[in-house]
């Protein structure tokens, strides 16, 4: 019989085969999906949801500390701090995947696509509030 550390161990593995991360909308929405998934595993492994623990489950012995100093440096956050559920405050998670994807494809931090992250966003979660829903509209004066 299985035992629940052993099926989160399989679970773990199954996670760390590598998705090719592009600067695309489909594969923005395989992120967020996974960083739900990621959250949920880390959540039953009784470990910290954070930067360094998202980067080690996903790439594994690939992320370096120089790798995850470099995500956390361009989205300007701490590796160990706890970051809160992705489906309700959704813009430390932006900038945490923008970062990743700016690091992977050896692309500026400011290149990453932000209207379709946004979107893979909505497409994702469908029942969440749409990240950019705050912005404030320029009135054209007639």
């Amino acid at each position: 019989m299985w035992s629940r550390l052993s099926l989160s161990r399989l679970s773990l593995r199954k996670l760390k085969i590598m998705i090719e991360i592009q600067n695309t909308q489909e594969c923005f929405v395989q992120l967020w999906l996974r960083l739900e998934r990621t959250r949920r595993l880390l959540g039953a492994q009784h470990k910290r949801f954070c930067i360094r623990s998202v980067l080690k489950s996903w790439f594994g012995l690939r992320a370096t500390d120089d790798f995850i100093w470099e995500v956390c440096h361009l989205c300007e956050q701490e590796g160990w701090s706890e970051l809160p559920l992705p489906s309700l405050y959704p813009r430390k998670h932006r900038e945490f995947l923008r970062a990743i994807v700016a690091v992977r494809t050896g692309i500026s931090f400011y290149r990453v696509k932000l209207k379709e992250l946004d979107k893979a966003y909505s497409i994702a979660f469908p029942g969440s509030t749409p990240i950019n829903v705050n912005k404030k509209v320029k009135m054209l004066k007639s």
